[in-house]
This record gives C-alpha cells, structure tokens and sequence, in this order.
C-alpha cells in the first residue's frame, strides 16, 4: 500500500470532524465574485489536512470527542495555513498546486496577497470568538515565527548553512504550527488531564520530520532536463546538501538525512506510546512509520 493510499485509510478515522471543520472553513468568505468563487473552491479542494487530523487523532487517542470548539479552532489552524500557501505561491511565482491554478495564476499577484491577508483576518475574526486569551497569544506567535523562518530563508538563499540553522529554519516555517494545533486542541478540553509540555514536543518532533521528508522528496524530484523548479535551483539548501556539503553532488547527506528524519519519527513515538490502546493510538503510529517512507 502506497503513501497517498495508507494515508486515505488513516485518514477516515476523523473524516466526519474534517467536514464539519471544512464547512466552518468556507462559512465565512463573502467577498466579490469570482473571486468568492474560487477562493471556496480553493478552500474545498482535495487536501490532506494533517494538521486537524493529528489533533483528532490525539484527541480521540485520550478517550475525548472534540467539542465544537475544538473544531472551530482546527478551521481556524487550516485557513491560517491556506492563506501562507497563497503567499506562498505568490513568493515563489507558482503557477498550480493541488492540480489547479492559483491565485495569482488565475488572477494576479496583488489579489492574491490581498486574498491571502482576507483569509488571515477571517481566522482572526474567528479566532477571537473562541476568548482564550492564551490561544490568541500562541497562535500570534506562531504566525509571528512562520514570517520570520520565511524571511531568514530568503537572506539565507544561495548559503550552505548549519543542521542547527535548518533545524531552526523548518521548525519556524512549518513545525511551530502542527504544535500549535496540537497544544491549543488540547486546551480545549481538559487540559488538566494532558501533558502540554509533552505535546507540545510532540507537535514539534512530527512537524520536523514531516519538512524533512518533504525536503527529500523535493531532491528526488529533480530533474535537470526539465524546468521544473525544486529548493537547490532557488538557492534554499536543505540537510541533504548541509551534510554533504555540496549543491552538486548531495547523494552522501541523503542517508544522514534519512537518519536525522527517523531520530524525530522515534521521538514522537516514544511521546504516544502512553496513550490509552486503541484505534486513534494506532493511527497515529502508522501516520508516523508513513513518515519514514521516503
């Protein structure tokens, strides 16, 4: 069984929370046509939704169904996510993701950094609905540190840094979210019962491992034949090249790579392995040997 297809299967343990949240996700776009269109379009479009899934898991794994609010949050979690994907596109001039054009394929670039910002401000708006003074603060931060791991790549592009400095790098840009989510679902719902501090951690070593496989695979996918771009031609150079110490011929840092991803993959099993024994504990582990599938 292939990636995408374990992944599906995992993946329906929380479908009937993920709708629920993804309805909430498109609930509050009202602007003008077709722009509203495409922006509920691009909302709804096929998508893994990790980050919910993982807070579903998690939350199911400790023998709690997720409370509306919960899942108010996770829309939340998923539209801040979208709107850095639009910036996103814009920052690296792409043209399609998830097979469909982009905004600024589709429109131009200052609507799409507008679209973006519009769709931030909705998970704002949403966001202070929920009064929790000490999720605003963490979810501000963590939005805080996303711009600043995309600003210290753009001055860091063209330089063979440290493993310490991609670290702090993919800890920035993607894994301080999946902790959030985690550490603000749980929250939400008896948080006397958890341990934030070791979620937290949790949140952290699966959202490293996940840049780390993604980086790999960004590498396989090179192609010189073809003008695809990929992170070496845009000068963003990952722990493969870290460790081998070149942009040319990387091939020595892919095994070290591939350990320094399976060190995170254990880290988080050891944080799970507590939780009560059932099909949500279960899950979760699978989704992180899938990790580990490079």
């Amino acid at each position: 069984m292939n990636f995408k297809e374990k992944y599906t299967q995992i993946k329906q343990l929380g479908q009937s929370e993920i709708k629920k949240i993804e309805q909430k996700m498109v609930t509050p776009i009202n602007t003008r046509e077709p722009l509203n269109s495409y922006l509920k379009d691009f909302l709804n479009y096929p998508s893994k939704r990790i980050r919910p899934l993982l807070a579903i898991l998690y939350t199911k794994a400790c023998e709690q169904n997720l409370t509306e609010e919960q899942l108010e949050l996770l829309s939340i979690i998923e539209l801040i996510h979208n709107a850095s994907l639009i910036h996103d596109d814009v920052i690296d001039n792409c043209d399609t993701r998830r097979n469909h054009k982009t905004l600024s394929a589709e429109f131009d670039n200052k609507l799409a950094v507008i679209s973006g910002d519009y769709i931030l401000a909705i998970a704002m708006e949403k966001l202070t609905q929920i009064n929790n003074i000490e999720i605003i603060k963490k979810i501000s931060q963590t939005i805080k540190q996303m711009c600043i791991g995309e600003i210290n790549q753009n001055f860091d592009r063209f330089k063979i840094g440290t493993i310490e400095n991609y670290i702090e790098k993919t800890k920035n840009k993607t894994a301080l979210l999946f902790e959030c989510t985690l550490y603000c679902c749980a929250l939400l719902n008896n948080p006397q019962k958890h341990d934030l501090g070791l979620i937290s951690q949790l949140g952290l070593d699966i959202g490293i491992a996940f840049q780390i496989r993604d980086d790999l695979l960004n590498l396989s996918t090179i192609d010189t034949t073809k003008p695809i771009k990929n992170d070496v031609q845009d000068g963003i150079y990952n722990a493969p090249i870290i460790y081998a110490q070149d942009i040319n011929n990387y091939s020595s840092g892919i095994e070290k790579t591939k350990d320094l991803l399976n060190n995170y993959i254990q880290n988080a099993k050891l944080k799970i392995k507590d939780l009560p024994n059932n099909q949500y504990k279960t899950a979760l582990f699978e989704f992180l040997e899938l990790l580990n599938n490079v």
